[in-house]
């Protein structure tokens, strides 16, 4: 099977643990290709796969985006565009789904995570939106699937006090994509600022790299069937 993952850097796997170095080991026979970008949204996502002629016809996409069309409104820098309201996104995402699927037999639209651990904060608030926005559209295609990955991390943290520690210091978050890549390193810094499934709030620590992979394969597997 030939697996294509788009994404931003949460499928790229930078900074933080790779959940698609977990997956490609899990599926060694099948080929997964790792089309995360960082910094990605929806409409730099929509632009860059509307410049590229694909060169793969993939039998599952897996589409994950829109945590920087909420994370980069608490950036310091914005390295790519952000929709500015809900129908806004709908129409990037609904065009950037519609030309993924057509070079993909099945798509899986996967829901925006998490920007901080505090599930009951504004900007998880906001993810949700999205994640619902998403959720309406992939019910409209037969070959589309929906991943909800943000109720798999909310299950995990609802019971946590959780910790208010968002990464928004870009130059940071840039050194820690370059310099902490030892699982050890990442999962200790993560315990010192308090989190428990990310390194920073976004990206992922061990666990919750794990958790991403596993949901991952389920669909897969599910698929194969």
């Amino acid at each position: 099977m030939k697996i294509g993952l788009y994404g931003d850097s949460l499928t790229e796997g930078r900074p933080g643990i790779s959940f698609y170095n977990i997956l490609n080991e899990e599926f060694p026979n099948d080929t997964l290709y790792n089309l995360g970008k960082p910094g990605e949204t929806v409409i730099s996502l929509t632009n860059r796969v509307s410049s590229q002629i694909p060169k793969n016809h993939f039998d599952i996409s897996f589409l994950w985006i829109g945590v920087n069309d909420i994370y980069t409104k608490l950036l310091k820098v914005k390295a790519n565009p952000i929709t500015s309201n809900e129908v806004e996104f709908q129409e990037h995402y609904k065009l950037l789904l519609e030309k993924i699927m057509s070079h993909s037999n099945i798509v899986v639209a996967v829901s925006p995570t998490i920007v901080g651990e505090n599930i009951n904060s504004e900007w998880n608030k906001q993810i949700r939106v999205l994640g619902n926005t998403i959720f309406t559209l992939s019910k409209q295609y037969e070959n589309v699937l929906y991943l909800d990955l943000y109720i798999e991390f909310a299950s995990l943290l609802e019971n946590n006090n959780p910790s208010e520690y968002i990464a928004t210091n870009p130059i940071k978050i840039m050194w820690e994509a370059l310099f902490l890549k030892k699982q050890e390193k990442i999962d200790l810094v993560s315990q010192k600022r308090d989190l428990y499934l990310t390194l920073d709030g976004v990206h992922f620590n061990s666990k919750g790299a794990a958790l991403v992979a596993n949901q991952y394969a389920k669909i897969i597997h599910l698929i194969k069937k």
